[in-house]
């Protein structure tokens, strides 16, 4: 694709954002977990280890080299592992209470894919026929 790297850099830009927003609500207890404030649960920070995989695949998403294309698939299929993980984590029933998902947490794993979709459709120039001749 022509626009991948643009496409995968803005989609890395919109997960970091998808951080600071909430992504359940626990109506017993009055908390509201997001990426980056887990105050009053065991979850700790997701959103720190999602915005690095983020900045480190837009940073290989700008370098036009094999290896660094190579490599985004491998950071991108982890992120999107990740977000998966946090999904499970965070929308799972505990004691009875049953937490609220917010939008937020469902365009973290539509964000994430996107951008390993991304990763996978690289512009990689060609060498011409001529060349090998």
């Amino acid at each position: 694709m022509k626009h991948s790297q643009t496409v995968g850099i803005c989609l890395c830009l919109a997960l970091v954002g998808l951080c600071f927003l909430p992504w359940t609500i626990i109506p017993g207890r009055d908390i509201t977990v997001s990426g980056f404030a887990s105050a009053g649960t065991h979850y700790g920070k997701p959103g720190i280890l999602m915005s690095s995989f983020a900045g480190l695949a837009s940073l290989l998403f700008l370098v036009p080299k094999i290896w660094a294309k190579r490599v985004n698939v491998f950071i991108t299929a982890i992120l999107l592992a990740w977000c998966v993980r946090n999904y499970l984590v965070l929308s799972v029933c505990y004691g009875g209470e049953c937490p609220q998902q917010q939008a937020a947490l469902y365009g973290t794993l539509l964000v994430a894919a996107g951008i390993l979709l991304m990763a996978l459709l690289p512009k990689i120039p060609l060498p011409d026929a001529a060349k090998r001749s």
